[in-house]
């Protein structure tokens, strides 16, 4: 895996990534027998926004990204080049707490076709767009996903993207905090694109730090404009399945200035309700 870290950095500072500038809920089936379970180098679950405060681009963009990061080369590497060499991934919609959707159920990807089929099934999944914001609800769901899939990975991985901070549901920290006591990481892909509108909050990355992410080496990158959606998602998947992070990269490549780690960033303050107190606000000045 080091060996696989290390080439993957050369590849980026060769120049083969392109650099990032700054409802119905499916039930998982009962978890099977440890014995009997496949072995994979990463569960890994996406969780997708679809929230109404992201626009139809965007939301097309959010997909467009993660098809093209599975069909690149450099991620069908990074599969092929882990301890085992597979690895299990699941995607799901989410907006409210009730409203938590697979659209790409479990799937080993361990040949570079099984890779491209995944791809073809994100990118032919139907756009839709949902009320509310529950980020709590989303890892609550994918908690679930990752208990009763029929893989055993060496990491569990829950991958959040989301434009907006939880408003809906439990609030955020126990469903983290819950999650990260199974073991499991959480990434994020905050959409830091301000629209004016009454949901958005200054600094959505750093409440995604304080608020969202957490566990082992988990790290974000986020997105500030339209044209980042693709890079971006393509690297944070790459980093997620070679379980590399910034420190393992060259000085000088363009991802450390981007890619956030876990720790809060000392002497801020964040306020992990703030999604629950601006609902509050609007239904309380009449909506």
């Amino acid at each position: 895996m080091r060996r696989m870290r290390l080439l993957i950095a050369a590849w980026m500072m060769m120049g083969l990534l392109a650099p990032v500038s700054a409802p119905a809920q499916t039930a998982p089936a009962p978890p099977p027998p440890a014995a009997s379970r496949i072995e994979v180098d990463i569960e890994l679950v996406l969780a997708l926004d679809i929230s109404y405060s992201m626009d139809i681009e965007e939301l097309a963009l959010q997909r467009e990204g993660y098809a093209q990061a599975f069909r690149s080369a450099e991620v069908k590497k990074a599969i092929a080049g882990g301890e085992i060499g597979r690895i299990a991934v699941l995607m799901f919609d989410w907006a409210s707490s009730m409203d938590q959707r697979v659209s790409v159920p479990w799937t080993l990807l361990d040949t570079p076709e099984s890779i491209d089929a995944f791809a073809d099934r994100i990118a032919a999944i139907p756009i839709r767009r949902a009320s509310r914001t529950s980020i709590s609800g989303a890892i609550d769901f994918a908690v679930a996903q990752l208990a009763g899939n029929p893989y055993e990975g060496t990491r569990r991985v829950i991958d959040v993207s989301g434009d907006g901070p939880n408003n809906n549901g439990r609030p955020v920290l126990p469903a983290r905090d819950d999650a990260l006591a199974k073991g499991t990481t959480i990434n994020g892909l905050p959409i830091v694109m301000k629209r004016g509108g009454w949901g958005d909050i200054d600094e959505l990355d750093e409440y995604y730090k304080a608020c969202v992410i957490g566990g082992p080496r988990a790290f974000m990158v986020p997105i500030r404009a339209r044209e980042e959606f693709i890079p971006a998602i393509r690297t944070k998947i790459l980093l997620e399945i070679a379980d590399l992070q910034p420190m393992d990269l060259p000085l000088l490549n363009p991802f450390n200035g981007l890619i956030r780690r876990a720790q809060a960033t000392p002497g801020k303050r964040v306020d992990c309700l703030v999604g629950e107190r601006q609902w509050r606000d609007r239904w309380e000045r009449g909506g």
